[in-house]
């Protein structure tokens, strides 16, 4: 009887079967006389579509509205399913007596593995490998403590609830929300509300009014000063006829120092790389993508061996790899690139381990990006990977550096009454920043300011005034739209949610590149250089759903009760029982709501584009649509009567075209009209009720 195990990919199959020395191949697996390795390639099932409940799903039709199963089915994906046959054929053949779970180490990676095997109807058991480096020696030693899994049971519970979740919130809301809107909406738990971040940023800049300032700026021979309110430490001064006054007062005239402080700091190195990290400093440093920082990283895991477990949300080592640090460093010493940084680590005695390294409590399925223990050959790497692969070599060095200490010095000279303020840095030692490892905290200038001390006097030799203008907010780019998504609790009011958030965020790193993607896949965001921008149909898409969809607090609870599910703390159908209720409650809320804005048609998508939207219904605040013999409302299923017929002038010869519709439902009546009968004359037609057309002759 042989064991066998799924791998997420082929490569990291082969990966495991060189190590396990399955060298025998056959049709779509390796195996010897103990494994059989085969693997997935991702997902190989995914959730049916409403139709493969019931036909009449087909058609979008607000009346079948909420879609929920009693039971949410799973199906194999049509692209791959021989590779999900294949796998069901080994699983269930008699040569098997168990199953090694290998797909990758996470929530994505155990509902890949659990929809197959719930799909192949397989019941033996199965152990679970849980990794969080492909190099040979982490696999062996994997392979040595495989755990029992059902121990991963609630992780794949609280998996599985995500994914039914979000098609049930993503299939109702959207189809609610296009049936509404006569426009193809896409509409998503952790999209929707990014999409709110990007567009409610987008509003600040489009309502920034500029304001012109003045700053005013002495020079003292030895150093320079700029004016400052000492009411409220500000240098900006509101008019240039106020900075030209005190100009007027200064110049020529003696100052006096009357303050000098000097302050020491310490900035404490940067803590290790969780992805979101990686992907901010590659999108500030490179320009990369999030997508393609997460691609080339996770080459780097799975290809090259070179990072541990890329799609992690910490930044800090577990206790077990206190003895492996040296060795990691020791591979960095051994190349040409890293030799000299590293010797300083491989001199330490001791190595200065503290709680911004291990630490235990932050660490959830896996622990920070670093390298692995591998022999190094950057030559071999792209230049792209090496890009990304010398900013976590640098990191994982930089956090056994020193403090980078400076000293700060603020110099206040008074001149007939009026502040100016000086401000100097010395750096006192560089530490971790001769790695030239930048964070956020940028490395501050050396900018050091002569040697003065209170009481003594300095000439105001020139004075200059410079015109400013207050500047909007900078629109997002994304490593300031990921730093959002990871920090959205700070959009919230709730306490409780704000902490939850804090641990969350809107999304999972794994995830977070993909949701970018896609509402610039479905045209509610575009890049324009740097910047992600919000298109007109975005920002009208945020208008029109209620806050609970595009409030991170809704999904703060939802993480909330999602890492209760995946920690055994509560029970699956509680959860999905107020995801259902929420359904139910944004389709109430569609029906109910006027359409408030109207959605530019979209492109046609096959032989039939989507109707044009002409108006909005006096009526009912639906959408005027046209067909063949008129102009009716949207919401004709729902009882609305109003109708413009095409023929109902045609005694006048007034043409009732899609110009003339648009016209009168926004002004409500037309004055002056021509008619050209056997009768000439002029006349206002005004909108009746139902869409009626009265007419009144001058």
């Amino acid at each position: 009887m042989k064991k066998m195990i799924i791998a997420e990919k082929p490569s990291v199959a082969r990966d495991i079967a060189r190590v396990l020395k399955c060298n025998a191949k056959g049709d779509g697996f390796l195996y010897n006389d103990e494994y059989i390795i085969s693997w997935a390639v991702g997902h190989l099932a995914t959730l049916c579509e409403p139709e493969e409940y019931d036909p009449k799903y087909k058609k979008w039709d607000a009346s079948l509205l909420p879609i929920i199963p009693e039971k949410i089915k799973i199906k194999p994906i049509a692209k791959t399913k021989s590779q999900f046959e294949l796998l069901k054929k080994i699983m269930n053949s008699p040569k098997v007596d168990s199953l090694i779970c290998a797909t990758d180490s996470g929530r994505e990676g155990e509902l890949i593995f659990r929809y197959i095997y719930e799909l192949s109807g397989c019941t033996k058991p199965f152990e679970r490998l849980w990794i969080s480096s492909m190099t040979d020696a982490a696999i062996k030693e994997g392979f040595d403590r495989l755990k029992d899994g059902r121990e991963y049971d609630s992780l794949y519970k609280s998996a599985k609830c995500r994914s039914e979740a979000d098609w049930l919130v993503g299939i109702n809301a959207s189809r609610a929300f296009t049936i509404k809107y006569n426009a193809l909406l896409s509409i998503g738990r952790v999209q929707t509300p990014t999409l709110a971040i990007i567009t409610a940023r987008q509003k600040e800049i489009d309502a920034f009014v500029p304001e012109d300032y003045w700053e005013l700026e002495a020079n003292f021979g030895k150093y320079k000063g700029l004016w400052f309110s000492r009411e409220n430490d500000d240098t900006k001064i509101k008019s240039k006829e106020r900075a030209e006054e005190i100009k007027a007062a200064v110049k020529g005239e003696k100052g006096a120092v009357i303050s000098v402080e000097c302050e020491e700091k310490k900035n404490p190195p940067p803590l290790l790389y969780d992805l979101t990290e990686l992907q901010r400093d590659c999108n500030k440093k490179f320009g990369f993508s999030a997508q393609k920082t997460l691609s080339i990283v996770q080459e780097l895991y799975e290809k090259r061996k070179m990072v541990t477990y890329p799609r992690t949300d910490s930044r800090y080592l577990s206790d077990d790899m206190i003895p492996k640090l040296k060795i990691i460093a020791g591979k960095l010493y051994n190349t040409n690139e890293y030799k000299d940084f590293a010797a300083y680590v491989m001199g330490l005695d001791k190595l200065p381990i503290t709680k911004r390294i291990i630490d235990n409590s932050k660490i959830s399925d896996h622990h920070a990006i670093i390298p692995t223990e591998v022999n190094i050959n950057v030559s071999k790497l792209s230049d792209v990977e090496f890009k990304v692969y010398d900013l976590i070599a640098r990191r994982f060095l930089a956090v056994f550096y020193p403090y980078y200490i400076y000293s700060t010095t603020k110099i206040i000279t008074e001149v007939k009454g009026e502040a100016f303020v000086t401000r100097g840095t010395t750096v006192i030692d560089k530490g971790w920043t001769v790695l030239n490892v930048n964070t956020e905290k940028e490395k501050k200038k050396d900018e050091a300011l002569p040697d003065v001390k209170k009481g003594d006097e300095f000439n105001v030799e020139s004075i200059k005034i410079s015109s400013k203008k207050t500047k909007p907010p900078k629109p997002y780019n994304e490593a300031g739209l990921l730093s959002a998504m990871e920090n959205a609790g700070r959009f919230v009011e709730d306490e409780t949610l704000k902490e939850q958030l804090k641990e969350s965020g809107l999304g999972t790193p794994a995830t977070r590149a993909a949701i970018i993607e896609r509402l610039i896949q479905v045209g509610y965001v575009v890049r324009k250089g740097k910047n992600l921008v919000p298109t007109e149909k975005g920002i009208k898409l945020i208008e029109v759903v209620p806050p609970e969809l595009k409030s991170p607090e809704t999904t703060g609870k939802w993480e909330k009760g999602l890492t209760s599910v995946a920690k055994g703390n509560m029970d699956t159908e509680k959860f999905m029982g107020s995801i259902k209720r929420y359904v139910n409650y944004i389709v109430d809320r569609s029906a109910r709501e006027g359409c408030k804005v109207i959605f530019a048609a979209d492109k046609p998508r096959g032989k039939r584009a989507r109707a044009a939207v002409l108006g909005i219904c006096p009526q009912c605040k639906g959408h005027i649509l046209e067909n063949s013999k008129g102009y009716y409302c949207s919401n004709w299923k729902q009882g609305c009567k109003f109708t413009i017929w095409k023929n109902a002038l045609e005694n006048y010869g007034i043409n009732i075209d899609n110009s003339f519709v648009k016209n009168i439902l926004d002004k409500g009546k037309l004055e002056n009209i021509e008619v050209h009968t056997p009768e000439e004359f002029k006349c206002d037609i005004a909108l009746g009720e139902r869409g009626r057309l009265d007419i009144t002759r001058k």
